[in-house]
């Protein structure tokens, strides 16, 4: 029992000794905001470009098979039950219009 607590204690004192010998300390400039800034400003070119030419399309994609298959649905719906339920491809494609028109107002909402 006695070797049980000294080896768990000799360990806990090794990650200790390991822990406070790989830390870094790390010493920012005054201006940390500036960096920051500067930093988004030389990105924000290229999130814009990566949102616009991926991240947009994907989603429209996702969006347009939705819309189909649950248009397709709704149609087959309607041949059975003779009533046509259009809340759900009209929010689809609702949501699909949003996402096709969104590249050319969202950067001026969000100022990039």
């Amino acid at each position: 029992m006695k070797k049980k607590i000294i080896k768990i204690i000799s360990v806990a004192m090794i990650m200790i000794v390991a822990m406070t010998a790989m830390s870094v300390c790390a010493f920012a400039e005054a201006n940390v905001a500036g960096a920051i800034e500067g930093t988004w400003k030389s990105a924000s070119g290229q999130i814009k470009t990566v949102v616009n030419n991926v991240v947009f399309p994907i989603i429209d994609l996702i969006l347009a098979v939705f819309f189909f298959a649950k248009l397709g649905l709704a149609y087959f719906d309607y041949r059975k039950s003779g009533h046509f339920e259009w809340a759900a491809p009209a929010i689809l494609f609702a949501c699909l219009v949003f996402t096709l028109t969104a590249p050319t107002y969202v950067w001026t909402i969000i100022n990039i």
